[in-house]
């Protein structure tokens, strides 16, 4: 704990319900289509996309423009659904107002009196500082990806937060619920903490995965906080 200087923040899915919030917004775009589906099969294009950037299949894109795509894609051809230009705006922006969790706030206010607390997200700058203000998360400084035009797992957006804040990457701790980033930050020497989110997917039951390898394991954030001595 000591060591630590820096905790930095996965946002959809662990200080965020994207699938209530995208949900709730594709329900009212799209009223003849089943919501709670489509944002899953939504979100499912999510990590796809991310990689086909990361190599080079795509050039650097920005997640707005990235969800547009797919989701414009995803009601084609799986829906029979040509959307408008204003729907898909709607939709994608859907991402920028989810509603965090119940602990989310608090526990980022209650972090930040003893750390350097970040947001290390794939979403953009200003896709996240909308997200901040929506959910009165007080974040130190918001880590988009277009900072780095890399999107995680790449080791510049674990790396790269390290050294804007001027510390070795063992002393930032990277937390998330999701174990795929959290073992791409240990690959470049972070420290991480899971936070159990087991209603990410919504209906849909998600697996909850602890790696031995993690500093931390938390039922959620206030009892990360309280780990962290908070």
């Amino acid at each position: 704990m000591e060591q630590i200087k820096v905790l930095a923040f996965d946002t959809f899915g662990t200080v965020t319900d994207w699938h209530t919030g995208v949900s709730a917004a594709l329900a009212r775009i799209f009223p003849d289509i089943d919501a709670g589906q489509l944002a899953l099969e939504w979100r499912l294009r999510y990590s796809p996309a991310l990689a086909e950037v990361e190599s080079g299949v795509r050039p650097w894109t920005l997640l707005d423009d990235l969800h547009r795509s797919e989701l414009d894609s995803i009601l084609r051809e799986n829906h029979g659904t040509v959307a408008g230009a204003a729907q898909l705006d709607d939709a994608v922006h859907a991402w920028h107002v989810i509603p965090g969790w119940p602990d989310a706030a608090g526990a980022i206010r209650r972090l930040t009196a003893r750390y350097t607390v970040t947001a290390l997200s794939n979403g953009n700058v200003a896709l996240l500082s909308e997200m901040a203000k929506h959910n009165g998360f007080d974040w130190d400084f918001l880590g988009g990806a277009d900072l780095w035009r890399h999107y995680k797992p790449a080791p510049e957006v674990y790396l790269g937060i390290a050294e804007l804040f001027r510390v070795e990457p063992a002393e930032v701790l990277m937390v998330a619920t999701h174990v795929s980033d959290l073992a791409a930050a240990r690959s470049c020497g972070l420290r991480t903490a899971y936070v159990e989110r087991p209603r990410e997917w919504g209906p849909v039951d998600k697996p909850e995965q602890r790696e031995p390898l993690d500093a931390y394991h938390a039922t959620g954030m206030d009892d990360l906080a309280d780990q962290l001595g908070c």
